[in-house]
């Protein structure tokens, strides 16, 4: 799982190869804390086939704005560093696995 930051966040995702999943969260955030262990999960369990970051909105808010992130917690996936799909708010860990074993699998 990677720190992102507005600084490293276009080399890290926006540079990056393959499928990514970053989640936009802020500290204070409840359904951000229910969300935060499932995507841990999801990074172990995708280790090798997904990258995986998270990046504060509070202290990022540059690159929050740039991708129009309103509502957290925001969950972007992208491929070869461009977005292709979003999920706001908190979903069951299934939902998460099945988009991304599709967009691994794609």
């Amino acid at each position: 799982m990677t720190t992102l930051t507005d600084a490293n966040f276009p080399k890290e995702i926006g540079q990056s190869k393959g499928v990514a999943l970053v989640d936009f969260f802020a500290l204070w955030c409840g359904p951000c804390k229910i969300i935060s262990p499932i995507v841990d999960e999801l990074s172990h369990d995708f280790s090798g086939k997904a990258t995986f970051g998270k990046i504060d909105v509070d202290e990022n808010q540059t690159t929050a704005m740039q991708f129009q992130v309103m509502s957290i917690p925001t969950l972007v996936f992208y491929k070869d560093g461009k977005e292709i799909d979003r999920v706001i708010g908190a979903v069951s860990k299934d939902s998460l696995k099945q988009k991304l074993e599709q967009l691994v699998d794609a």
